[in-house]
């Protein structure tokens, strides 16, 4: 597969911004993260909200409810494959895997943009309780 996307990138934003102009951060200044595409079409991505509390206990299934509610909140991840629409600018994640049981088997598209050395992913329109919002999300090349 020939794609401008091949390699991996680091997180430098995620962001979700509503059509009045409001930007959040869900997961702060810092968010962490890694994008890789390979070029057999595979794909992994997962983001964290470093400010994430550590749980009281060191088992990680010993924790309380709002532990773990607080810890999936902090994360999206998720692997498959993808394919590229280089004329339209969109790449699709063919979801096999994720932490939100309910993508998998989901095809999750966005656009983008390469800017040099950062790749800058845009999400359709996600409808929340009280607006519309599309997740901003910009990457850098790592060597």
């Amino acid at each position: 597969m020939n794609s401008p996307l091949i390699g991996c990138w680091k997180l430098v934003s995620y962001e979700l911004r509503s059509s009045t102009g409001r930007v959040v951060r869900p997961f702060g200044d810092a968010p962490v993260g890694r994008l890789m595409y390979d070029a057999h079409g595979r794909m992994i991505g997962q983001c964290l909200d470093p400010r994430r509390e550590k749980f009281a206990r060191s088992n990680p299934t010993r924790g309380t409810a709002l532990e773990i509610r607080a810890a999936f909140n902090g994360c999206v991840g998720y692997f498959g494959t993808y394919t590229l629409d280089k004329q339209a600018r969109t790449v699709t994640h063919h979801v096999k895997g994720s932490l939100f049981p309910n993508w998998i088997g989901s095809d999750q598209a966005r656009h983008y943009e390469i800017r040099g050395r950062r790749l800058v992913l845009r999400t359709p329109p996600i409808k929340t309780s009280k607006r519309e919002v599309v997740g901003v999300l910009v990457w850098e090349r790592e060597e």
